[in-house]
């Protein structure tokens, strides 16, 4: 029976899998549990229905915005923007009313916020991962070993990802790694979940490739520079929550960066050709789900956080898009970016950057779109994940940590070079960190990183930082995670719901 649920999962997971190009999967339906996994083509149609699976999760509503880039409470809607009401979600996400910003009688339910409290698509993901595993190492005849061993590792990495991003979101999870899993377990610690996922990830990240000889698979499909940009944000993170061990958390992501750095493997793009980033497969890539107008990709329509902060001529037709539907506030963007500092970013990623209206533009995500038409239309750029230059202040930050200033001041100075910006002149110590910090929320804006390392780093609890400061005990009962639903008991008496959105009445 065990095998026969495995088997339909399986099917499940490419069945619902409905992206374009790399994740485009037809379902297998006509192979049974016992000839499943017989040849090259099953494995790779079974990995990229993962991919696919985990991509229309997040497909589902406004993701990146909402869990990673809006909970600080810098962007507000617009006024004059289409359905304005609507966007005042934006600022909802904003105050951490995330009761008010899932409920369904609000203007905004279409959002469909509430589906980012449903962890079961991602249990999905590694329960497919689980079994694949399996199946590769008890043997298919037409793999070699090194081939074998690349798709376990590629598993792996799937399943690590999946386990790093539920925690990210909810804290403490659920963690089993064995194929045909059924017994109810509770949650475990999310350190520990981190701690074996590394341990895991670690073991097999040399099995991959540094990239692929098709470029069309370069950054959508594990690389080790993908794995270890994994390995170096879950170990940052369990920096942020297990004191005792953050000099050997911040170790080995420096350590891991250097690898990185030293493979040669990736490099910045000039900013000048940035389109080439945002479209997809860049020589920046780690890791990334990429989207293409030219493969007929569809996000759907809320999906992209470019949907709030372009206009027209980026947005289309005219007389629904005179205005962005949000913007960063203009106090916020003269912190990021000061305007007697020097900084190509400021130019090529903005337009009206200190406007607090909907003039506003993020154009970093203004170029993988139509252009003509006045079918309503929005940008369908790929989901960046992980980038190199996101992986370089990740060990800036953990230079700076353990005092090896020099170093770190070097790598984030690599950052600013590619951004035509003034070289760091300060000291060391907690001016070079909180430098540091300040980079990578101007480099990766958007990206939905921000949220998370204003709560890794505790910078949440800091109005200096936030425009949301969550207190000591706000943080500690979890203030900072997304609320679970409900439907995470269904058949495991042993799961406990977190405890601050109970108290919220969810």
């Amino acid at each position: 029976m065990k095998k026969l649920i495995s088997c339909l999962l399986i099917l499940v997971v490419l069945g619902l899998a409905g992206c374009k190009d790399y994740l485009d999967v037809e379902p297998i339906d006509r192979l049974t549990g016992n000839n499943y996994f017989k040849n090259r083509e099953d494995v790779e149609s079974n990995i990229t229905g993962m991919y696919g699976l985990f991509f229309t999760k997040i497909n589902e509503t406004h993701f990146i915005g909402a869990v990673g880039e809006y909970r600080a409470g810098e962007v507000m809607a617009a006024p004059g923007g289409d359905n304005f009401n609507a966007r005042r979600v934006v600022e909802v996400l904003g105050e951490n009313d995330l009761i008010s910003a899932i409920s369904s009688d609000t203007p905004w339910d279409w959002y469909n916020l509430v589906r980012i409290t449903d962890w079961r698509a991602y249990y999905q993901v590694i329960q497919s991962a689980n079994i694949l595993i399996k199946a590769l190492e008890d043997g298919i005849e037409e793999l070699s070993e090194t081939e074998t061993k690349r798709y376990i590792a590629e598993c792996v990495f799937i399943r690590s990802f999946t386990y790093f991003w539920m925690v990210r979101l909810y804290g403490d999870v659920v963690y089993y790694t064995d194929a045909f899993h059924s017994e109810p377990l509770p949650r475990e610690d999310m350190v520990s979940v981190l701690n074996k996922s590394i341990a895991d990830m670690n073991a097999h990240k040399d099995d991959l490739p540094w990239t692929y000889a098709d470029p069309a698979l370069r950054g959508v499909r594990a690389s080790r520079g993908g794995a270890i940009a994994l390995l170096m944000n879950m170990n940052m993170w369990n920096a942020g929550f297990d004191e005792a061990n953050r000099t050997a958390y911040y170790t080995e992501t420096a350590d891991l960066g250097q690898e990185l750095i030293q493979s040669s493997a990736y490099s910045l793009v000039p900013l000048s050709e940035w389109a080439t980033v945002v479209k997809g497969r860049s020589v920046e890539s780690l890791f990334e789900f990429f989207r293409s107008i030219n493969y007929g990709d569809q996000n759907s329509a809320l999906a992209p956080f470019a949907d709030h902060f372009l206009r027209y001529p980026f947005k289309r037709p005219e007389f629904t898009h005179r205005v962005s539907l949000a913007y960063y506030k203009a106090l916020y963007m003269m912190k990021l970016y000061p305007s007697d500092v020097g900084d190509s970013r400021r130019t090529l990623w903005f337009e009206d950057i200190y406007a607090d209206d909907g003039t506003f533009m993020i154009l970093k995500y203004a170029h993988n779109r139509y252009a003509s038409g006045e079918e309503d239309r929005n940008p369908d750029n790929t989901f960046l994940i992980f980038r190199y230059a996101g992986a370089i202040l990740l060990r800036a930050e953990a230079l700076a940590e353990l005092g090896r200033d020099d170093e770190a001041i070097a790598m984030v100075n690599m950052i600013r070079a590619r951004a035509e910006a003034a070289p760091y002149a300060g000291g060391g110590g907690p001016d070079l960190k909180n430098f540091i910090f300040m980079e990578r929320s101007r480099e990766l804006i958007g990206e939905g990183h921000h949220y998370f390392d204003l709560v890794r780093t505790r910078r949440i609890l800091n109005a200096q930082w936030t425009y949301n400061v969550l207190t000591l005990d706000e943080f500690n009962r979890g203030a900072w995670t997304w609320p679970l639903n409900g439907n995470a008991r269904f058949n495991n008496p042993f799961i406990v719901l977190n405890e601050y959105w109970l108290n919220q009445g969810f």
